[in-house]
């Protein structure tokens, strides 16, 4: 009644929708529409359309009761508020991997809350995104530098799958070991061990865990895998022990503490052939598990062969240096069912923040940072002693295992008392880690809490010469790059990551219609909370009771999740997309296990779908079976069934993406999941275009028994210029108790196979920009986005077909969320669609997907945030570039002469005194009327890929090389 008498004046869906209701009807009636309706029922078909609006229950916030109704950014803000302060911030001494630090203020506004850094996309188009790329080059350089290994990647999702990915790329490398056995310290932290263990098991891979010192290696391996410092604190040398691994062709992986690496002897120095760890005690918050940047650092062997992706250098047309992502043929968007992984996002918001921090820090700042760390560490080991506990036998670095024996007990309670969080490692011992945030009081604070009382004890008592780590120190000089020794002032590094920004396009510069994209509006009032402390600051193992208000936020999420795809139950562990679909292949195969179907092992994929599909399944030990498409991009359902029918004794699953991955809403899709479920097999849907399903129809309804969600392209979650992302999946209820599962955090399914990711809830702090979206539109408000975006798309195909044709549409003649233009009518022009995806950077935009699913062809999605004036724009650019064609096909311009392929065209070279081509400088530069008012200019000319392949620089060289 009171939202009947005091309507919203200010409603979230105003501002997230980019046309306005007059464009709207413009755009409608030169499609030859009256209503949005008439459009829907033309584009998506009724079969599958849902018989009744979608309702979503009220938020726990509001007690949960009723239906969520839209609402404004400030009253959505209140909602989450309301949760985040039901969350307890103690001071968490808990380690395991995770460590409070302090991220610079100059940082975490001008990187972390700057859309010109977090609304990137990934760095495909390498002249238009040098500045993340080189702070991304930094960050390679950074884990380099203190791993001793020469080659890393510019990061990978967090220290468990990093881990994982270490197990695979040296089972595949190890051509001197037949063996695929492989031995894990016991003393690597407990959610590395499962993460490992759950990706080891399809893989036909078997994990022996023990004691290091006491393996002797009478069982072959092909490798082994070690922490340091361990989980427990303890630092120690591996290095005779990777001798003996050595001796026996065994490959050898450290998972290290990167910010210790700074003081401790490198993990290359004492035989590493792999490292990897997490970066998040650079710089990034806590946030209850992440995001935060892995790392691996290998040998140059595997260069070829190292996940994840890898920026390198090379020079452009000019023979200027560039960078860009080097060695690409590595990736499972090109390898496919030959992919030996499935990922395809970083970190890249994450580890450019710590590359940031290493600038900002330079060595001796990070040298004075962990030495005060283990100083303090010292102080209250001496402490302990003094109290008579037992500690740690030196050495240690940060972390103490603390014999607490019949104290135990009251120790915990009396941490709680103070508001502080320590690890329980078992009954009798208590581990405490302490981290950059931690000071001299919090010191004092603990013994208090260790004696029961004021302990006598004072910090002047420390000796900080004692040589605890003097076989360990590091001596050799590390980070001597000029960028990490010039910008230790505020005012350095902010015009440092200013000149950087103002390298890349971002969405504040011009939409970025990448099809299977979903390159939206990430609204500021989606983002404020992620830094809140109730958010940011929470350790990922903390007591439940202390994190009440992210639970019910989960609740809420797992929810409308479920609704929203017409599901039963919701995991939000997965933190990418890659690892959604990882985790829903693992869910059926849990499944089929129970049921004495293990044999069912055979997935069938279209020929049409992303990389990750193929990938994921072979990573999930699965056979695939490729699918047909038929001449109009629809999967061949002739092929279907004759293929299920012939794999239906073993067949586990079909993988299929909705709307198709040509743009088009199929209408045998229900078809084709009775098909599947005949014969057998569950229905795994790709929600990677789910941007045109919500509120009109769900994978459940549609048939699926189970799906992912890429939170960071349909709710909100920004591309953070590659990554952070978010992969949940959705299941129906027979599959409910098979989801992912966590060995610290009780959670997920009875049958779970274990963890998929390292922390129970993945990137936990960002799950707040879904729920802020979903808050602020409800039920109705995210139909009305989805028929906008299906609106835009269908607008812009009309205006672009005269010039470009749109290859694929539905029955009803109409395009789904996005669609693709074919540029291969110009060949006869000399031109390829490289050509265009270059020049248009000159009219200020980002190519569209390119080249996929169909070669020659750009993949274009507008979403629903973008107004008609630039969608107009956007179209006037493209239609422009056609402009240019029939000059080159007239003769006016030159075949190899001319605006397309000299493009992109930089400052520098429109600004040369000689000018040589056949067409004007302004042509070059301003091929329209706003590029003039608001001109971005590509910072490098086209890129030599070929060149930076063949020469793989991916490390900046020391100082000395200069000299």
């Amino acid at each position: 009644m009171h939202s009947e008498l005091f309507p919203i004046t200010d409603s979230f869906l105003n501002r997230h929708v980019g046309p306005s209701e007059q464009e709207i009807q413009e755009m409608l009636e030169s499609l030859g529409f009256n209503h949005i309706d008439e459009l829907i029922s033309k584009a998506v078909p009724n079969t599958i359309r849902l018989k009744s609006p979608l309702k979503l229950k009220n938020t726990a916030a509001r007690g949960g009761d009723g239906d969520l109704a839209p609402t404004s950014e400030f009253e959505a803000l209140r909602d989450l508020h309301t949760l985040a302060q039901q969350n307890q911030v103690y001071r968490s001494f808990i380690g395991m991997g995770y460590a409070a630090c302090i991220t610079p203020p100059v940082i975490q506004r001008g990187i972390l809350e700057n859309p010109g850094w977090y609304t990137q996309y990934t760095p495909y188009q390498a002249e238009i995104a040098q500045g993340r790329l080189e702070a991304l080059f930094n960050f390679q350089t950074l884990v380099t530098e203190l791993a001793g290994l020469p080659v890393a990647n510019s990061s990978l999702l967090d220290e468990g799958t990093a881990a994982a990915e270490a197990m695979s790329l040296a089972h595949r490398t190890n051509r001197k070991s037949s063996s695929n056995v492989l031995f894990v310290s016991k003393d690597c932290h407990p959610q590395t061990i499962d993460v490992v263990q759950n990706r080891a098991r399809p893989l036909g891979i078997e994990l022996v865990i023990g004691d290091h010192r006491e393996f002797d290696f009478s069982t072959d391996v092909f490798a082994v895998m070690v922490n340091y410092p361990t989980s427990e604190g303890f630092v120690l040398d591996y290095a005779e022990f990777f001798e003996r691994a050595h001796a026996k062709n065994a490959t050898t992986i450290v998972c290290a503490d990167l910010l210790a690496l700074v003081a401790l002897k490198s993990p290359g120095s004492f035989g590493a052939d792999i490292a990897v760890g997490s970066s998040q005690r650079f710089g990034v918050p806590l946030g209850f598990g992440g995001p935060h940047a892995a790392y691996m650092a290998c040998k140059d062997d595997f260069k070829r062969q190292i996940p994840g992706r890898i920026i390198g250098q090379t020079v452009d047309a000019d023979g200027n240096p560039a960078l860009r992502l080097a060695l690409q043929t590595r990736e499972q968007h090109i390898r496919r069912e030959k992919a030996t992984s499935n990922i395809c996002t970083a970190q890249v918001l994450l580890a450019v923040i710590a590359s940031m921090y290493a600038c900002y820090h330079g060595p001796e700042g990070l040298r004075a940072i962990v030495k005060r760390i283990h100083l303090m560490t010292q102080a209250l080991a001496a402490g302990l002693e003094k109290l008579g506990f037992e500690a740690n036998e030196a050495p240690y670095f940060d972390t103490l295992k603390v014999a607490t024996g019949s104290k135990t007990k009251a120790i915990l309670e009396a941490a709680n008392a103070h508001q502080i969080n320590l690890r329980s490692i078992d009954e009798n011992h208590l581990g405490v880690t302490l981290d950059e945030a931690t000071r001299a009081s919090d010191i004092v604070t603990l013994l208090n809490v260790f004696a029961g009382g004021a302990p006598g004890f004072g910090l002047e008592d420390v000796n900080s010469a004692k040589p605890i780590l003097a076989d360990f120190w590091r001596e050799d000089a590390i980070l001597t790059q000029e960028c990490f020794n010039r910008y230790h002032s505020e005012t350095e590094l902010l015009r440092y990551m200013a000149k950087l920004q103002g390298r890349d396009l971002s969405l504040t510069t011009s939409m970025i219609p990448l099809g299977s994209c979903t390159m939206k509006l990430n609204a500021a009032a989606e983002m404020f909370p992620i830094t809140w402390k109730e958010f940011g600051q929470i350790h990922p193992f903390v007591p439940s009771e202390q994190v009440s208000g992210y639970h019910k936020m989960f609740e809420d999420l797992e929810e409308w999740l479920a609704v929203l795809t017409g599901m039963d139950a919701t995991s939000l562990q997965p933190n990418a997309g890659s690892q959604g679909e990882y985790a829903g292949m693992l869910v059926i195969q849990e499944y089929f296990a129970k049921r004495g179907e293990a044999h069912r092992n055979v997935c069938l994929i279209p020929s049409s779908a992303h990389g990750t599909n193929p990938a994921s399944a072979i990573m999930a030990g699965m056979k695939v079976v490729v699918i047909a498409c038929d001449e109009n991009g629809n999967i061949d359902l002739d092929d279907l069934r004759k293929k299920a029918a012939e794999h239906a004794e073993h067949l586990a699953a079909l993988m299929v993406t909705y709307p198709s991955t040509h743009g088009v809403f199929e209408t045998e899709i229900q078809a084709i999941c009775e098909v599947v479920h005949e014969h057998g097999g569950q229905v795994y849907m790709d929600g990677a275009n789910m941007n045109a399903q919500v509120g009109l129809c769900t994978p459940g309804g549609i048939g699926a028994d189970v799906c992912h969600l890429n939170l960071h392209k349909t709710f909100c979650i920004p591309h953070g210029g590659g990554g952070p992302g978010m992969g949940p999946i959705c299941v129906k209820q027979h599959l409910a108790e098979f989801l992912p599962s966590h060995p610290v955090v009780k959670m997920g399914g009875e049958k779970s196979s274990g963890a998929i990711s390292a922390a129970p809830w993945g990137s936990a702090s960002i799950l707040a920009i879904p729920w802020m979206y979903i808050r602020m539109l409800a039920a109705d408000g995210l139909t009305h986005a989805t028929k906008v975006a299906i609106l835009n798309a269908n607008y812009m195909a009309a205006r672009l077909h005269p010039y470009f044709p749109v290859l694929y549409r539905g029955a009803e003649g109409q395009v789904a969320h996005e669609f693709i233009l074919d540029m291969r009518g110009t060949k006869h022009a000399g031109l390829e669609v490289v050509d265009f995806a270059k020049r248009l950077m000159d009219y200020g935009y980002h190519a569209p997907t390119m080249s996929w699913p169909v070669a020659g062809t750009m993949m274009v999605e507008p979403t629903e945030s973008e107004s008609k004036t630039e969608l107009d724009r956007f179209c006037d650019a493209i239609i422009g570039m056609h402009a240019e064609v029939e000059k080159i096909t007239s003769g006016a311009w030159d075949q190899s002469d001319n605006p397309l392929k000299n493009a992109p065209h930089t400052m520098q070279m429109v600004c040369a005194d000689e000018w040589s081509h056949g067409y004007s400088r302004q042509v070059a530069a301003f091929p329209a009327s706003w590029s003039q008012d608001n001109k971005f200019w590509p910072f490098v000319r086209r890129v030599d890929d070929a060149y930076g392949d063949r020469n793989l620089v991916c490390a900046c060289p020391p100082m000395s090389e200069y000299e």
